[in-house]
């Protein structure tokens, strides 16, 4: 947050006292003379004055980056909640038209990088929901904000100067240059800095566009997992079953075992058929929600797939969204809750119970935010149930039937 609010209490109630104008005014002027100290620094990396000046005259910062940047969720989201609005029906769906709708790209994106149609599709599919939600923050104005205030600044300034290179290259326009609150932006949400190292010119018009070229932004995503080590042909890893008693400590995605190793431990795959030879080189165990529930030995295409986004429950969603669009099924060992997740079309259909029974959530939109979990918690109390926000298959049923 702005370091007015975090370190100068008293100056906070002060300009809440005078006026909002006031509050409004103080980042601007700090904001302006921040932006005026990274004009050389940008000029060394290659950002010229001219583009500095255009890119950068008038732009005023939007503090609200700095609450998300700082915003701490009110619960840890279970990995049965995210996999459920991740990978459901509708994206699998969704998925498989878009496979057939550009098969000819992925076929030629598969030749050049050695990455399958289904593992990029299902990024393009998690990433921005197949084109449909790239963000709308605009980014020389985000990462300008973020470059001057709040935590992580080196980072964002690094980000920031890319952002402006890409414009100074006409790669993307500014109008169009928009994503998320941190930076990430197209189809398949790459960093600045990301873009510059990996973006690519797949539809010949000269420039890496990953706002309005599919087939740049699949083949661009496709050559992020190449040369993050994906071996063709070789799959993520396997949902497997542990023997009565396994001990998990000490396990997991890091730790890489050879496949005879895990068998001579007991490991088989979930319909108990032995696991695959050594061919597919070693694996580690992971088990998102502890040795009850699925697990899964990853080998090296998951670890490329991780480094897209680290976190596992990420690389999960990816991995299995891939299996489903190749026409597998579901995790055969069931979470260890008696409460499942909510697909995005049921958590729509919660937003609308809960409008109906007259709850402001704005928008039905499957994204449970602030006001819709406001609006869960007073009907988790109406209701005599657990109140925590959280919405699952109990309170669905629950509001339909009530």
């Amino acid at each position: 947050m702005h370091r007015m609010t975090a370190r100068h209490p008293a100056l906070l109630l002060s300009a809440a006292l005078l006026a909002a104008p006031a509050w409004a005014q103080a980042p601007a002027d700090e904001f302006a003379t921040c932006l005026n100290t990274l004009r050389a620094p940008a000029r060394a990396v290659g950002v010229s004055d001219a583009s500095f000046t255009q890119y950068t005259q008038g732009l005023v910062p939007d503090m609200s980056v700095i609450d998300k940047l700082n915003y701490q969720p009110e619960f840890r989201t279970a990995i049965w909640d995210y996999l459920a609005g991740l990978v459901d029906d509708q994206r699998v769906a969704e998925g498989k038209a878009m496979l057939a709708l550009h098969a000819d790209v992925l076929a030629r994106v598969n030749e050049r990088y050695g990455v399958d149609p289904a593992t990029v599709v299902a990024v393009w599919g998690v990433e921005s929901n197949f084109g449909q939600t790239f963000g709308k923050s605009p980014l020389v104005q985000s990462l300008g904000t973020l470059s001057c205030f709040g935590r992580r600044q080196a980072y964002f300034r690094t980000e920031f100067y890319a952002t402006l290179r890409i414009l100074q290259a006409g790669h993307i326009t500014a109008d169009r240059l928009v994503g998320s609150w941190a930076g990430a932006f197209g189809h398949t949400q790459f960093m600045p800095s990301t873009f510059e190292r990996l973006a690519v010119d797949f539809d010949g018009d000269g420039r890496a566009d990953l706002m309005d070229s599919t087939p740049d932004a699949l083949a661009s995503t496709a050559n992020f997992l190449a040369k993050a080590g994906w071996q063709n042909g070789q799959p993520w890893g396997f949902e497997v079953k542990l023997p009565s008693g396994f001990n998990t400590s000490g396990e997991g995605r890091r730790t890489k075992r050879t496949m005879a190793d895990w068998a001579e431990r007991g490991l088989r795959l979930v319909d108990s058929s032995p696991l695959p030879g050594s061919g597919n080189g070693s694996a580690g165990l992971l088990t998102p929600a502890g040795p009850q529930g699925p697990a899964f030995l990853v080998l090296r295409n998951f670890d490329a797939i991780y480094s897209y986004n680290a976190a596992e429950s990420y690389g999960l969603a990816i991995a299995h969204l891939a299996d489903r669009l190749r026409g597998g099924g579901r995790f055969v060992t069931p979470w260890p809750t008696d409460d499942p997740g909510l697909s995005r079309a049921e958590r729509r259909e919660v937003q609308t119970l809960l409008i109906a029974r007259g709850h402001d959530i704005g928008e039905v939109d499957g994204m449970l935010g602030d006001k819709s979990r406001v609006a869960i918690r007073a009907e988790q109390e109406r209701l005599g149930q657990e109140v925590n926000g959280r919405a699952g298959q109990k309170l669905l049923k629950t509001l339909r039937g009530s």
